[in-house]
This record gives C-alpha cells, structure tokens and sequence, in this order.
C-alpha cells in the first residue's frame, strides 16, 4: 500500500541543485530537449524528439492550450513612487484585472497607477486569498494594453530581462486561450514537427485550457502538507476532451498528460469520479496517496526543490522513485525548470503493483 500524504514532511521533497543546471534559455530547438525516460525498470536518457516511440497508436496526448500573457508592468503612483505589478487574473468580460503589485507604500482605493507610460489604471482595493492582491480597472481592454506594454512574466529564477527570444520561446506553438502568467513548460518541447510524427504514429491529441497563476512559484511555507493552502486557478475541460479521453479508456490506450497544469485540469474535473465536461475553479492539492482517475502518464519538467510540483509528480510515480530520478538527473546534468529538459512518467501502480 502506497503512504499518503501524513507520511511526509515538506523537508522529503527537497534536494541539493547546483544553481548551473538552472536553465536561463531554452534549448536551440524545442524538441532539442533531453529526455528522461521513467517508464521502464531503469531510467533511459533520450532526446525529446524520441517521444513518439516511447507512445503508442490509439494513445491520447493532453495539451494544455493557454496563452501567457505580457503579465509584467512597470508603473508609477499619482505620489510618483515606482511600482512594479504583475496580473494574476483578468476577469472576464471586464477591464479588471487582480495583479501583485509591489510599491514601497501600497495605494489606496481610488488612487491611480500610471503603467509604461502609456494607460492609467483605477486601484479599487484588496482581494484573493488573505487580501494578497489588488484589484485594478484598466483603462481599455486589459488583454491589448498588456499585448502593447507589458513584459513577458519571466519566473523568479530566470535572470535576464524578457526580450523577443522569450517572447517566442515562453509560449506553446499551439497556444490558444490568453490568460496564463506562467508557461505550462512541459509543452514547450513540441514544435509542429514533432505534433505531425506523433499524429502519423497514431497517437491522439485533445486539449484542457488552465490559466497559470504566478502561485505555481508559492513555495511551501508549512512543515506538514496538511497545512499548505493551495493557489486557485481557472480551469476548463470541453466535452470533446471528455470524449476523446473515454474513447482512449475504451480501446485500451493510455491518457498522457502534458504537464501539471493538465494533470491538475483533469484530475480536478473528476473529483466527483466521473470526468466532466465544464469551466470552473480548481485548487486541488495532489499529494502522495492521491487517487488517480484519469491521467496514466505524465510529460514534465524538473521542479523546484520542496514544492508542490514536487509533491505532484510524486503523488504519481512514487516518492523514492521520483527523488531517485532528480538524482540520476542532477548527476546527467540535465537543464532544471521552466526551460529545462523534461522527463516521462508513468503512474506507480502502472508499472509496480
């Protein structure tokens, strides 16, 4: 029997990483990436372009299709102190958007940000979890402003300002729905040419939409998992992904999720044990002893050190086995987080019984 989640602290998901393997760009071709391959007995290093044989015909890839957004923005106060913000969430059908802001005095309801010198946004007060946020109103459509003035919403461990190679690079090349202030990187791998050889293998493909918030880089604060509250985020799986997912059940094929933010898409849309269709909130928390309904395999990158992305990926292929990847990993030398390589996992009680 696999331990649940009381068996662990946050300290067992944390590891030494040499601050070199932390990539600040992305590989010279997308599916240049390394591989780890973790569905067999022993870990098998490969080249991301390999992953259409490591699939088979009548298996279902999920993508996720958000759009990062120019989260980023640069602003000043009516007082003339600096302010710098950055859009968790545009609300939809409004020019109101909840941001973080930073500023050396927070501004008070009514009082107006000048950003980039070009728009003025209305400060209407606090909001989110523990009042963490702002809740501001553009002056225009917030997408097209954020298109014209804002800067890509490079993570934190990414040292260099945003310029047009991330504008390219931090973006999936089937990038559908705005609203997305992190990268789901896993599918950052795939270019068009690798889409097309997995379609000729046979292998289908269907999307989830969820709009990464900038809470994916919360770390864990608390000792006990119990006690973490997870970030919320928007989520929606159309009925067409339903319905692939259950014609690839039926014909015995397996569900591989690309990346966290589909695995949480999914996994959340069955809580109730019955994957469903539909547009809502996830703040679903998967750690060890979690039981899977949906997802069989998972692409992903390599996470940071005692996080909940950590606590994920080990909810799915066994915390020893995971840990024992990062390992082999950091001695490979593979590249770490966002621009980093990825590896393929398969569920525990796939492989190991």
């Amino acid at each position: 029997m696999r331990p649940d989640a009381s068996a662990y602290t946050v300290a067992d998901f944390d590891f030494d990483l040499p601050p070199e393997l932390i990539a600040q760009h992305p590989a010279a071709e997308r599916s240049a990436s390394r591989l780890l391959d973790a569905t067999g007995a022993e870990p098998v290093d490969r080249v991301f372009r390999e992953l259409p044989d490591l699939l088979a015909p009548g298996d279902l890839l999920v993508f996720n299709n958000t759009r990062v957004i120019k989260a980023r923005l640069f602003g000043v106060k009516a007082t003339g102190g600096s302010v710098e913000a950055l859009v968790e969430r545009v609300l939809p059908g409004t020019q109101e958007v909840w941001m973080h802001l930073r500023a050396s005095k927070s501004p008070k309801p009514g009082s107006r940000v000048r950003f980039a010198d070009a728009f003025d946004a209305e400060v209407l007060g606090r909001c989110g979890p523990d009042n963490g946020l702002f809740h501001l109103r553009f002056a225009g459509d917030p997408f097209a402003l954020l298109e014209a003035h804002g800067h890509v919403p490079l993570p934190p461990y990414i040292a260099h300002a945003d310029d047009a190679e991330d504008e390219r690079r931090y973006q999936t090349v089937f990038a559908k729905e705005p609203g997305a202030v992190a990268a789901p990187t896993a599918a950052l791998h795939f270019d068009e040419a690798l889409l097309a050889r997995l379609t000729e293998r046979g292998v289908s493909q269907a999307h989830v939409t969820l709009h990464v918030g900038a809470g994916t880089f919360q770390p864990v604060r608390v000792d006990t998992l119990a006690e973490h509250k997870m970030h919320s985020e928007w989520f929606e799986v159309p009925q067409s992904t339903v319905a692939a997912i259950a014609a690839c059940k039926a014909r015995g094929g397996r569900v591989v999720a690309v990346g966290t933010t589909t695995l949480r898409a999914l996994e959340s849309a069955a809580r109730g044990g019955e994957l469903l269709a539909g547009a809502r909130e996830t703040d679903i928390f998967i750690t060890p002893g979690f039981e899977f309904r949906v997802v069989d395999r998972l692409v992903t990158n390599f996470h940071l050190p005692k996080s909940t992305l950590m606590m994920l990926v080990s909810a799915l292929a066994g915390h020893a086995q995971v840990m024992a990847l990062y390992r082999h990993a950091i001695r490979e030398r593979y590249r770490f987080f966002s621009y980093g390589d990825a590896m393929l996992l398969s569920r525990a009680q796939a492989i190991r019984p």
